[in-house]
Formats: C-alpha cells, sequence, structure tokens
C-alpha cells in the first residue's frame, strides 16, 4: 500500500500520522504480549512460577517511604525547613538568588 503523501492536505496528514502512532502502539503492545507469553512458557516449562523467577514485580508501588529529617532551614524564618527531596521552596531560591549559599542554609 503506497501513499503519495504529496497528494494529501494538511488534515489528511495529521489524521494519517495519528493512525500511524495509534498502530506502532498497537504494535508494541502485541510484541510485549507475545513476548510476556513466551517467557511464562519457558519458566512454566523448567518447573517454576513467575513468582520464583520475579518475586518483586511491582517495583515501588504499595511501599511507602519513610520521612527525611529536614537538611535547611530558612533563616528569615525559622519554622521552614526543607529536606532536600523534590522541589526547592521558594524561600530556598530567593535565599540563593540573594547570595547566600546552600551550605550557609543548612541546619547544624
Amino acid at each position: 500500500m503506497a501513499i503519495d503523501l504529496k497528494t494529501l492536505n494538511h488534515n489528511q496528514l495529521l489524521d494519517l500520522i495519528e493512525k500511524a502512532k495509534n498502530r506502532q502502539g498497537e504494535l508494541a503492545k502485541e510484541k510485549i504480549s507475545d513476548l510476556r507469553a513466551r517467557i511464562e512458557q519457558m519458566v512454566k516449562k523448567e518447573g517454576f512460577s513467575m513468582d520464583d523467577v520475579f518475586p518483586a514485580r511491582g517495583g515501588r508501588r504499595g511501599r511507602k517511604l519513610g520521612s527525611v529529617a529536614p537538611k535547611f532551614r530558612n533563616p528569615g524564618n525559622p519554622g521552614q525547613t526543607w529536606s532536600g527531596r523534590g522541589k526547592r521552596p521558594r524561600w530556598f531560591v530567593d535565599a540563593l538568588a540573594a547570595g547566600k549559599k546552600d551550605k550557609d542554609l543548612l541546619i547544624k
């Protein structure tokens, strides 16, 4: 099936691109499904279960991360602290812009 791209208008090209991306996603899902089935067949043939071979499937789901002690303190308002994880708080960014260094904001 050859498509002459020069004869397609803008909307037809966008539609074709959308259909191609959808088909690409479908093919990837089919390939993953086939691969998973082959792996399960191999594992079963050897006398094991998928849980025997892949005991920690699911990654971090369900695992609660512990809280982290604060590492930095706002010198202008000591009640504001930051652990150093995640997005930097505004007071931290403002202090750096004012010329402070991150080591100046460390909790001692």
